[in-house]
């Protein structure tokens, strides 16, 4: 095999032989953070996916390793994410499965196919898929997704048993209904656990920098591994005062001790069948939320990120969970923020996570035990905080209507209908909303800017122009959906204009014309002749204009000249019209 093929198959082959002692020791120490962040937020996601604990767990071993080798990003933290974790509990909710083991069955059957379906992304280099999902529809969706999540975690924050349903109207109603029935103890360590992880996360740093204790970097990485500090005192108040006795408070209880076997899923094609719709969506946000992330942060340090190799190392970790008994994963933006923060400098402090996290399945799960689960839900309804973004609502209705409405209809369909059916609201209305607007390109009358070489609109700036010559600038490339809006705004304009004896139309912006286009351009081409005007180009660019030549219809679309630019052909169409209008000498 090419070295250079297996440094692009293989990453950690083209920056390994350049890795330092230095390298090992910052890596280490990025990694044994993340650690301590991801072994509580990891049983917290599986827990809001509705699997066993150990799942997360599970699905913070394999998948980290496997991402070393495979992966381009030197920051990006894989595992356990909320808004993967939201959409498998979501699918899980949709098949309704009878036990833990069909639950189990169901989980690693989605990371398989995750995976899968992300390798099929690599191998037909389709990483631009995620451009479908515009920004207005996918803050929509995450913002949704965060209040979903949160009301999902109530039942714990509150120590209810609570029906789980994708609406979101249903689950509030159904809060308010059992609220009479709350745990006391779930109630208190609940939300004292969100107060302690909101002060922990922004004013303690605050407060410790204006007393000069501790760097920015210390004062940063203390500020993250608030979930770890809260698990532990949840953790010794519930041992010590036997809560869980005493108060019926839920904890996580007897987790299965040791490694993750590697074993192949035991699935059937009925259950693929079912699967596949929410395996593709979730493979697709999980890689756009991967992929966001891991630019991000390249671009701190001008780094680059390969997307189909993002594509490949995602899918990689997905199968690599999908045969350690484990859940889907993608990279989170919280861990990789306090990874990049804390030093690393290669994925290798994703390894290094994943050893602490198989640390803590051989010894640590005795001590686990006593971790309430409304400890587990704080950490969870802390974490998705920062998915809900009010300022991109306000900005887009500021800026576009169009998109603010993309925005408003992801987000009240995927908290009223559920995620897929929002999502595909959201994608839907936006590429209506393309196709409407492209069906009615803008048509720019221009004239001369003074005495210069430039052209613009003529209500918009002070211009002069030719009472016998129209120049029309079309903001956009014609196909079959606009050629109708064309024909009749071309017509209106010359009937507006009868003293026109020369049409100038400038492609400076179409970039492409199909063929019911060139027919239309035809059309106007034939009424414009009938009436005695001739019709001209401007500005044609190079692979149009090598179309229209290799199909030789330019003469059908086209009877005066094509002009290199506006200029060239204002000043000689004035010229032409001077020549023309000159009296005759007298023989």
């Amino acid at each position: 095999m090419p070295q250079q093929y297996l440094n692009q198959v293989l990453p950690i082959f083209s920056w390994i032989k350049h890795y330092t002692r230095k390298n090992v020791a910052d890596d280490f120490m990025a990694g044994s953070i993340v650690a301590i962040i991801l072994i509580p937020q990891s049983m917290a996601y599986a827990m809001l996916a509705g699997l066993p604990p150990q799942l997360g767990l599970y699905s913070s071993v394999v998948p980290l390793m496997l991402y070393t080798f495979f992966g381009s990003s030197r920051a990006l933290a894989v595992g356990p994410v909320g808004l993967v974790s939201l959409m498998t509990g979501a699918t899980l909710i949709k098949l309704a499965p009878q036990n833990e083991q069909e639950v189990i069955n169901i989980s690693v059957t989605l990371a398989l196919m995750t995976g899968i379906i992300l390798l099929a992304i690599r191998a037909a280099k389709l990483s631009a898929i995620t451009k479908f999902l515009s920004h207005p529809v996918m803050s929509g969706f995450t913002s949704a997704a965060a209040i979903m999540i949160m009301l999902s975690q109530v039942k714990h924050l509150i120590g209810i048993d609570l029906p789980s349903d994708p609406n979101a109207l249903i689950t509030i109603g159904s809060i308010f209904e059992h609220l009479s029935q709350a745990n006391i103890a779930a109630l208190f360590i609940g939300f004292s656990g969100i107060t302690l992880l909101l002060y922990i996360r922004k004013p303690l740093g605050l407060f410790l920098k204006s007393k000069g204790i501790g760097t920015p970097a210390s004062r940063n990485a203390l500020s993250r591994c608030g979930p770890f500090f809260l698990a532990v005192i949840g953790i010794v108040f519930t041992w010590l005062l036997s809560l869980h006795e005493v108060f019926a408070l839920s904890i996580v209880g007897a987790i299965p001790s040791g490694l993750p076997g590697l074993s192949l899923p035991q699935t059937q094609w009925s259950l693929i069948i079912q699967l596949l719709p929410s395996a593709l969506l979730i493979a697709i946000i999980g890689f756009f939320e991967s992929v966001s992330v891991a630019k991000s942060l390249a671009s701190r340090k001008r780094e680059r990120i390969n997307a189909d190799q993002e594509a490949l190392a995602l899918g990689v970790a997905n199968i690599g969970a999908s045969f350690s008994s484990g859940m889907p994963v993608a990279g989170g933006f919280a861990r990789s923020i306090v990874n990049f923060s804390s030093g690393a400098t290669s994925p290798m402090s994703g390894f290094i996570s994943g050893l602490f996290v198989a640390f803590s399945l051989l010894f640590l799960l005795d001590i686990i035990y006593y971790l309430p689960r409304a400890i587990l839900a704080a950490i969870i309804c802390v974490a998705v905080t920062g998915l809900i973004d009010w300022r991109a609502m306000h900005e887009a209705w500021v800026y576009n209507k169009a998109d603010a409405a993309a925005l408003i209809i992801t987000f009240v369909c995927v908290l009223v209908f559920g995620i897929e059916p929002g999502i595909l609201a959201g994608v839907l209305y936006s590429i209506g909303q393309y196709l409407h607007r492209s069906s009615k390109p803008h048509i720019a009358v221009v004239g001369r800017v003074g005495n210069s070489e430039h052209y613009r609109n003529i209500e918009r700036h002070q211009v002069m122009t030719h009472e016998k010559i129209l120049l029309l600038r079309i903001d956009e490339s014609l196909y079959f959906a606009n050629t109708n809006y064309l024909e009749v705004n071309m017509i209106n304009l010359i009937a507006d204009n009868p003293k026109v004896s020369d049409v100038v139309i400038i492609c400076s912006a179409v970039n492409f014309i199909d063929t019911s286009a060139i027919q239309s351009l035809e059309t106007i081409a034939f009424l414009l002749k009938k009436a005695n005007i001739k019709l001209h180009y401007a500005e044609i660019k190079g692979p149009i204009m090598d179309r229209l030549i290799k199909s030789n219809v330019i003469e059908n679309i086209c009877t005066g000249n094509i002009f290199l630019s506006t200029h060239d052909a204002m000043l000689e169409l004035t010229d032409t019209i001077e020549t023309r209008n000159k009296p005759k000498a007298a023989a």
